[in-house]
C-alpha cells in the first residue's frame, strides 16, 4: 500500500509532532504533509524526512502570523493530492485530517483532540490576551470552523484517540466512536535517580499550559523551581518569578533526562488532552504533581506516582507542594509505571489497529479500490 502522513504543522516541537516521530518509524518511505514547516524549530532528524508544506509556505511572515491565517489551513489541507495514496495517517489537532482522500482510500486519524479554540473557546481564550473586540470578530469565524470541522469528520475512516477524555470530546462533538492508544513516551535505560532540592516544570510556556501557577507557588514558598521550555508566554512568566524561579530556555534531550532525575517532582498544572511530560519524569523515576483533570487522571496514580491537586489556584498548588516534602515515593515503581506507555507498544498498537482498519475495509468495499 502506498502510505501518506499528514500533520497540522511543522514549526513547533511537542507531544503531538513526538507521535509524528513514531508513525515515521512505522512508515519511513511515507511523506510527510503539512501546511509550514520550519526547519529551525524541529529536531534535525526531520530534515531527512520527505516533507511537503502547502502553498501557505509562501504566506508573507508565516513565522509570525500563523495563528492569524487560520482560516486558510481548511483550504490548504484540502487542496493536497493525494490521489496516489492507498492509506493516509493524520496527526491532527486542528485541520489535518480535513484532507480528501481518493476513493476507495483508508482515512485513519490520530487526534489529539478535536480543534480546542473552536469547541472549547472559552477556556482557550481565558488565557490569551484577546479583548472584546477581537473576542466579537472571532465569532463568525469560529462558526465557520465548527461547521467544516464536524463535514471533515466524515473523511475519516477511523479514529484513534490519544485519551478517554479525547475519545469523549470524539463523541460529543463528532459522534464517532475513538479506539484510545496513549502516545509514545521515551524510555531511556534505568538509573537510579539522585534527587535535587528543586523542583521542575516546563515544555511549551504558552498560556493554557498555566505554568504561572507553579511559579507563583514556588516564589511564595521560597523554594527552587527550574523551568524549561520556550514560548510566547516566557516574558509575563518571568514576571511573576521570583530570584529562586531558573528559566533555562529550550534544552537537549539528555538535559531534560537529567533534569527530571534531578528534581524532587515535576509540577504539571495545566489540563492537557495528554500529558508526555509527567511520564518522562515517571520514567526517571520522579513523582509528579499534577492538576486532576484531562490526560494526568490516566497516567497519575495519587499515592504511588504523585499527588493531584484540585483547583487550578497557587493556593492549591502550593498545599500540594508542601505535602510532598514530607512524603517519600518508590522511585522504581514510578518508573515500571511509565513503561506502559512506551515507544513499542505505541507502534505495536497502532500497528495492529492499522492492519485491523485495512482488513475492515477490504472485507467491507470487497477489495475493491484498495491496492
Amino acid at each position: 500500500m502506498r502510505v501518506a502522513l499528514i500533520h497540522d504543522y511543522l514549526n513547533q516541537y511537542g507531544g503531538a509532532e513526538r507521535v509524528l516521530e513514531a508513525l515515521h518509524d512505522l512508515f519511513p518511505e511515507a511523506p510527510i504533509y503539512t501546511s509550514i514547516y520550519d526547519p529551525a524549530a524541529m529536531p534535525p532528524a526531520c530534515r531527512t524526512w520527505e516533507i511537503r508544506p502547502s502553498w501557505m509556505q509562501y504566506l508573507p511572515v508565516w513565522r509570525r502570523l500563523f495563528r492569524a491565517y487560520v482560516l486558510l489551513y481548511p483550504l490548504a489541507f484540502e487542496s493536497f493530492d493525494l490521489s496516489a495514496y492507498d492509506l493516509l495517517i493524520s496527526s491532527s489537532s486542528a485541520f489535518a485530517k480535513g484532507i480528501i482522500p481518493r476513493p476507495g482510500a483508508i482515512h485513519v486519524c490520530y487526534c489529539h483532540t478535536p480543534m480546542r479554540f473552536a469547541w472549547r473557546t472559552s477556556d482557550y481564550l481565558a488565557r490569551e490576551a484577546f479583548g472584546a473586540a477581537r473576542r466579537a470578530a472571532l465569532a463568525l469565524p469560529l462558526v465557520l470552523l465548527r461547521m467544516w470541522d464536524v463535514v471533515s469528520t466524515q473523511r475519516v475512516d477511523a479514529f484513534v484517540a490519544n485519551s478517554r477524555v479525547v475519545a469523549q470530546r470524539i463523541w460529543r462533538y463528532y459522534r464517532r466512536e475513538a479506539v484510545v492508544i496513549p502516545p509514545p513516551v521515551e524510555i531511556p535505560p534505568w538509573r537510579e535517580p539522585s534527587p535535587g532540592a528543586y523542583f521542575l516544570a516546563g515544555g511549551r510556556l504558552i498560556p493554557y499550559k498555566r505554568l504561572d501557577l507553579a511559579v507563583q507557588a514556588c516564589t511564595r514558598l521560597k523554594l527552587p523551581l527550574k523551568v524549561f521550555g520556550d514560548g510566547r508566554d516566557r516574558t509575563r512568566l518571568q514576571a511573576l518569578a521570583g530570584p529562586n524561579i531558573e528559566f533555562l530556555g529550550r534544552v537537549s534531550e539528555e538535559e531534560r533526562r537529567a533534569l527530571y532525575a534531578g528534581c524532587r517532582a515535576f509540577i504539571f498544572p495545566g489540563e492537557e488532552d495528554f500529558g508526555i511530560a509527567p511520564l518522562e519524569a515517571m520514567a526517571a523515576g520522579r513523582p509528579v504533581i499534577a492538576y486532576a483533570a484531562g490526560g494526568a487522571l490516566e497516567t497519575v496514580v495519587a499515592g504511588a506516582t504523585g499527588r493531584f491537586f484540585y483547583q487550578q489556584t497557587v493556593e492549591s498548588v502550593m498545599e500540594a507542594i508542601a505535602a510532598t516534602l514530607t512524603e517519600r515515593y518508590d522511585a522504581y515503581a514510578i518508573r515500571c509505571h511509565a513503561e506502559q506507555f512506551g515507544r513499542e507498544r505505541f507502534l505495536e498498537r497502532m500497528r495492529l489497529l492499522i492492519e485491523e482498519v485495512v482488513q475492515k475495509a477490504r472485507e467491507e468495499r470487497g477489495d475493491r479500490g484498495i491496492r
